[in-house]
């Protein structure tokens, strides 16, 4: 069945409207339309040693199956199969031992021994944990704070047009983010013990894609109505 033009645009109108309603309880998601966001987003507290909150502008670095960047304004990470992951178990980016970017891993055997406690995020972007080791030669035993590295930020320039897919941005246009560290002087530290929640009014959203569908009916109706009516234009010509 062939779409015509102004059906074909109510619909994609339905599915960014869409967006704003499914991101709406998304830590640190931004509103497609403005007129649905909130004057400010609000940051609730969290018991999550691996949480926090984002310097403004500032995005986490993940990697994707396809091996591409993509970036995301959650900053809430776990650890799956001893890597450092975003709540969607993509790796997330960092730099490790002035080693260039790339994933950030636990070491292994510290992890099969048990050896990884109090895993947590600090504010400059670095995840550690602390490992009790023994000294051969007094028996002691000792904690060691070990960094497995520091998460890598992105910051786009301002007016930078960012399209979503599959839960994660990207730039339109082939714009290249600063990329930099929490407190690194280009970036603010991380505020912890919180977790930023999402800037979209979610009642507002949905008011919104109701009145997108409300459209797209109007339209279907007149396109049904000049068809109609063409159809009997040809009749009375028969």
């Amino acid at each position: 069945m062939q779409v015509n033009a102004s059906t074909e645009r109510a619909l994609d109108y339905i599915s960014r409207r869409a967006i704003d309603v499914a991101n709406a309880y998304t830590p640190g998601a931004q509103p497609v339309f403005g007129d649905a966001g909130l004057d400010r987003a609000a940051a609730h507290p969290s018991a999550d040693p691996l949480s926090g909150v984002l310097p403004a502008g500032a995005l986490v670095i993940v990697a994707q199956g396809d091996g591409s960047r993509g970036y995301t304004r959650d900053l809430t990470f776990r650890v799956i199969d001893g890597t450092v992951s975003d709540a969607a178990g993509r790796p997330v980016l960092g730099f490790s031992n002035g080693s260039s970017l790339g994933p950030m891993h636990i070491d292994a055997r510290d992890e099969a021994l048990g050896r990884v406690d109090d895993l947590r995020l600090e504010p400059d972007g670095s995840i550690g944990y602390e490992r009790t080791v023994v000294d051969p030669h007094t028996t002691r035993r000792f904690a060691e704070r070990v960094v497995v590295g520091r998460i890598a930020l992105g910051r786009f320039p301002i007016g930078t047009a960012l399209g979503e897919q599959r839960g994660v941005l990207h730039a339109t246009g082939g714009v290249v983010p600063h990329v930099g560290m929490a407190a690194d002087g280009n970036f603010e530290p991380l505020r912890l013990h919180a977790r930023e929640g999402s800037a979209i009014d979610f009642d507002r959203s949905l008011e919104k894609l109701h009145d997108a569908y409300i459209a797209f009916d109007a339209v279907e109706a007149a396109h049904k109505a000049q068809g109609a009516a063409g159809k009997t234009v040809l009749d009375l010509l028969k």
